[in-house]
């Protein structure tokens, strides 16, 4: 039996998250936690090269290899970052804000 290619159940996500972080020249916290996810993910996924050359021409750009990547977004989740925390954050100041000022 051959062994096939296979395709990811999240690859069309994944492929426009891709997109997004190639079209960063400086990245952030989000950006840097999101590629070292991907990377883990499909590290020795039999399918989706595309996506991996991608993944892998991103860090360069960055001028980031995988063990400094590492040690930067082990440091982002130690200082206590969590996945949309930053836009939650936005979300609720502004709700409070127009809150305030709508109020007769």
């Amino acid at each position: 039996m051959s062994e096939s290619l296979q395709a990811h159940p999240l690859y069309a996500t994944d492929r426009e998250l891709v997109d997004q972080l190639l079209a960063v020249e400086q990245p952030g916290d989000g950006h840097l936690v999101d590629l070292a996810r991907l990377l883990q993910r499909y590290d020795g996924f039999p399918g989706a090269q595309d996506l991996q050359d991608d993944l892998a021409k991103t860090l360069r750009f960055w001028g980031l290899d995988l063990e400094a990547l590492h040690r930067r977004t082990r440091a982002i989740w130690a200082a206590g970052f969590r996945p949309g925390q930053q836009a939650a954050a936005q979300a609720v100041g502004s709700g409070f804000d127009t809150a305030d000022q709508d109020s007769p």
